[in-house]
């Protein structure tokens, strides 16, 4: 019950830094040596092997739009989904943009996904039944 009141001391005297708080800050223990710092008390959860196995999958999805798309279904698919680090746009916004109806750049996604789908399953190596 210590460490939960020695954070709750620490927090409500530095209220003039407001929402500054550091997490290498020292909490102090009543002047022992082990003194806690934040971090040692506060969870950090660590993404990095999430974050790598996401910018994986981007760069597999950006490959298998240049390599299995004609141009106009890759660039479609480019506006719908922000692969260029834009904001996606709606079916309505690629359609203003080529001058088509909404409902032929739904069939063109449509399409363009079936065959990314089919490109990704080839591209990934399947698990042999007896393993």
């Amino acid at each position: 019950m210590r460490i939960p009141n020695e954070i709750l001391m620490y927090f409500r005297g530095q209220r003039k830094l407001q929402n500054e708080v550091s997490l290498s800050e020292t909490i102090d223990a009543d002047g022992q040596e082990d003194s806690l710092q934040l971090l040692d008390v506060v969870g950090i959860e660590d993404t990095m092997l999430e974050d790598l196995h996401d910018r994986e999958n981007a760069l597999r999805v950006r490959r298998l739009v240049r390599e299995c798309l004609p141009e106009r279904e890759a660039e479609v698919i480019r506006l719908r989904y922000g692969l260029d680090g834009t904001v996606p746009l709606t079916q309505r916004e690629v359609a203003a943009k080529f001058g088509i109806s909404r409902s032929y750049v739904s069939r063109i996604e449509t399409k363009a996904l079936k065959s990314l789908r089919a490109g990704l399953e080839a591209a990934t190596p399947r698990k042999n039944a007896d393993s």
